[in-house]
């Protein structure tokens, strides 16, 4: 064989059991020396059936598993998943579970947010942030421990509001949350923002082009950091996010740190609509209805309905096709890590192979949510 025939590249698998892939996946990375020139993520390796198992059980029964399709966000999963059935049926939510939704998603986006702040950083080789970002953490958890009953599967939603209501008690432990935690923020940004070790790991590393973010449909902060500024909450109003004032944060340079950057205003943004829906609970605590009761046995919906939400990765639809039974016929997910996983390739070619977890952990992939 001729020489000049030969490939002078390597070919380096990181994963499927690797600690900075959070998940099992593999990337399969040929490399010119130590820069990457391909990469093939590969995935599968965690398929749990979630979507034929929604065939097997009653809607209800359904329910609890929907928590661990993401379970870092296990309220916008039951969400999504409510929110189709109660447009096939037409049940509309009393107010005070809609602001309760509201407040234990918002809170969840945080916690989701300060989970991969401590992570990424790790992934980097700051540990001081890690736990820093998990003391913050631990009071959210705490909260729905008080509140639902579960640090990560909360199953507190149901079929026409919540299962249970929020004291006076819980509210004033929110409310001193809320009050201090942009204080807390404000420490880990000065840690942060202007570490240059941080800076040199990310500034213009892994470059997303917003004509690349269109065409991978990738969505929330990964899309935002690219300068599009698109935000279900905003573009498609539900719940009570309509009468809320909170700014979408963006950034126009596409680049790993721009993703950090976005993710961080998120919290105070979600803080700040936290507060707000304090403040309408504390006005309306006694006498409103948090559910609506009804009868499992009239859960029959038919046709078909797309339940969607803005989770802390992106935009996450559940689809069902219901005929008129005690189950759905078709459940299908839409996650946003799936899309984010393939981007791979494109925003890390080129990059040296030591930028691989610096590009790919900020992306915020969780593989739970890709292996459905």
């Amino acid at each position: 064989m001729n020489n000049s025939t030969l490939k002078n590249t390597t070919i380096l698998n990181v994963g499927p059991q690797h600690p900075s892939t959070h998940g099992v996946l593999r990337l399969k990375c040929e490399l010119n020396g130590e820069r990457i020139i391909k990469i093939e993520p590969i995935i599968g390796y965690l398929h749990r059936g979630m979507e034929k198992m929604a065939e097997t059980g009653s809607y209800l029964q359904y329910l609890p598993v929907v928590d661990r399709i993401d379970y870092l966000s296990g309220f916008f999963c039951s969400f999504a998943y409510l929110d189709a059935i109660e447009k096939l049926m037409d049940i509309v939510c009393p107010l005070k579970a809609l602001y309760i939704r509201t407040i234990t998603m918002e809170l969840n986006r945080i916690s989701s947010h300060l989970l991969w702040l401590g992570c990424y950083l790790m992934d980097l080789g700051a540990t001081s942030p890690f736990f820093y970002a998990f003391i913050e953490r631990e009071k959210i958890l705490h909260i729905f421990e008080k509140l639902a009953g579960a640090r990560m599967m909360y199953n507190y939603y149901t079929l026409g509001g919540v299962k249970n209501d929020i004291n006076k008690e819980l509210l004033g432990e929110i409310k001193v949350f809320a009050g201090n935690f942009n204080k807390q923020l404000k420490e880990f940004e000065d840690l942060i923002n202007n570490n240059p070790i941080f800076i040199s790991r990310t500034a213009m590393i892994g470059v997303l082009e917003q004509e690349t973010a269109v065409n991978y449909s990738v969505t929330g902060a990964n899309l935002r950091a690219s300068g599009i500024l698109k935000d279900l909450r905003k573009d498609f109003p539900y719940l009570i996010y309509k009468q809320i004032e909170f700014d979408i944060p963006y950034k126009k340079s596409g680049d790993s740190y721009s993703r950090y950057i976005v993710r961080v205003k998120e919290m105070k943004e979600s803080c700040k609509i936290v507060n707000q829906c304090l403040d309408w609970l504390y006005s309306n605590i006694e006498d409103l209805k948090i559910n609506l009761k009804i009868n499992t046995a009239k859960i029959k919906p038919e046709g078909e309905a797309i339940g969607q939400v803005e989770s802390p990765r992106g935009l996450m639809l559940c689809y069902i096709c219901a005929d008129g039974t005690n189950k759905p016929s078709r459940v299908k997910w839409r996650t946003p890590s799936f899309y984010s996983v393939q981007l791979i390739n494109e925003i890390a070619k080129n990059y040296l192979v030591s930028d691989l977890m610096s590009i790919f952990g900020s992306l915020d992939v969780i593989m739970p949510e890709v292996d459905r």
